[in-house]
């Protein structure tokens, strides 16, 4: 227990003292792990590490799945979306708010990066939001919480990474995704709602479509429904794996951004290296997480933490409440993928041992990831909607958010109190 909290502490040091976040947690494994067991054993378990990971075949989901992503930005789909979702509930108060965050969770359904999704739904959106008078509390409010949905509604890389760490089924993960996304879009609208409700002036109704219109709207998003079908149902139905599937999926949106004419050959130029300095970071990150890990793992820290939480709590359930009320501390104030691959060693093993499943758990620290990253001080896509926005105040983007934060904890609620939102789906799978 000593040496796995002097190593929490070496990696917490290192990242105040801004050493980057893999660097940090590599040397703390390493020499963790040499103090424990010795050089010789260190060094060549850290190279093992390297080697699986780096040839690891699941992992080729990640490249493919932020591929697939860059693609679709390209290609524009963003728009199409956002107009047929505004034609639906456009006309209602607040209602081009729910229409980005409709919008999002479909372009989260083909992208699995919740900084591209809120990038592209700020340049989507917020013109046509702000050309109506939408106050820009509402408007940051809707499209940073939006972002969130593209790393729950799947495919999502945060949930490639917990299934590699934890060796939970990926192909699972993803279908879990699916109604916990669904109901994250109903709470994050009714946000919405208590928004306009309180201030009838801060998104006033737009202008209302015929049903012809309607329709027309959503013979455009054929193109987005067509690729989710064809790589989560696959999934589903058991025609190709997760691996296989973020294959198909890259290969598909090539194939949209192709047929749309917006890939000329510098753009895909551009993509390509877009997706290997993202592919490369994550890489990295995940390397060094399992090396942390595996030194996490030869101390006495997972039992010994789970003995000291359950003789505090007679009920599993409270400390998987206890543990989600320390997440969203730590949210607050740290990057979100650094407290998943720091926390994970540590409570994974203490979920499992109490039964709890770990396709659950994956679904709900996607939740707690999704509220950390619009979570003042530090969200991410509170960030990146003020570096597109620089006119807008960043106060002002905090005091829209927090609204959408709570809808994000009642929600987390939800899927606490009913697992079946998120099993009920994957226990269907062949």
């Amino acid at each position: 227990m000593i040496e796995a909290t002097l190593g929490f502490l070496a990696v917490f040091s290192l990242a105040f003292l801004r050493i980057p976040l893999a660097v940090a947690m590599a040397i703390a494994g390493v020499v963790g792990m040499g103090l424990m067991r010795g050089w010789g054993p260190a060094f060549a378990s850290t190279s093992q590490v390297i080697f699986e990971t780096g040839f690891h075949y699941v992992l080729s989901v990640i490249p493919l799945f932020v591929l697939m992503g860059n693609f679709v930005a390209r290609a524009g789909m963003a728009k199409e979306l956002f107009n047929a979702a505004n034609s639906f509930v456009g006309h209602r108060r607040g209602g081009l708010a729910m229409a980005s965050i409709i919008a999002s969770g479909g372009f989260g359904s083909i992208c699995g990066s919740s900084i591209a999704t809120a990038a592209t739904m700020t340049r989507v959106a917020y013109p046509e939001m702000k050309s109506h008078g939408y106050k820009d509390t509402l408007a940051t409010g809707a499209i940073a919480a939006g972002g969130t949905l593209g790393i729950l509604i799947p495919p999502s890389t945060i949930l490639v990474i917990y299934g590699i760490i934890t060796e939970t089924d990926i192909g699972k993960l993803f279908i879990a995704g699916i109604l916990p996304g669904l109901v994250a879009i109903a709470c994050l609208c009714l946000g919405v709602v208590f928004v306009t409700w309180r201030d009838p002036e801060a998104g006033p109704p737009a202008e209302k479509f015929t049903w012809a219109q309607r329709l027309q709207a959503i013979r455009g998003i054929w193109g987005v429904a067509l690729l989710f079908a064809l790589v989560i149902g696959g999934i589903y139905g058991g025609v190709f794996t997760a691996t296989e599937g973020a294959g198909v999926g890259a290969a598909g949106a090539f194939g949209f951004a192709l047929l749309r004419g917006s890939l000329t050959p510098r753009v895909l130029f551009d993509v390509l290296i877009e997706s290997a300095r993202t592919t490369a970071m994550l890489f990295t990150i995940l390397i060094a997480a399992m090396i942390f890990t595996n030194f996490i793992n030869f101390t006495s820290m997972p039992g010994d933490l789970r003995d000291f939480i359950l003789q505090f709590s007679p009920h599993p359930i409270l400390v998987v409440v206890m543990m989600m009320g320390i997440y969203l501390a730590l949210g607050m104030v740290m990057e979100e993928l650094a407290i998943v691959l720091l926390t994970i060693p540590v409570f994974f093993p203490v979920i499992t041992g109490l039964g709890f499943d770990a396709v659950w758990f994956g679904i709900l620290i996607v939740t707690i990831v999704e509220i950390g990253l619009i979570s003042p001080p530090v969200g991410l896509n509170l960030f990146v909607i003020n570096s597109l926005l620089p006119d807008v105040k960043l106060g002002a983007i905090y005091r829209g958010v927090w609204p959408f934060v709570a809808a994000d904890v009642l929600r987390l609620a939800i899927l606490i109190a009913f697992p079946a939102i998120a099993l009920w789906l994957p226990s269907l799978m062949r």
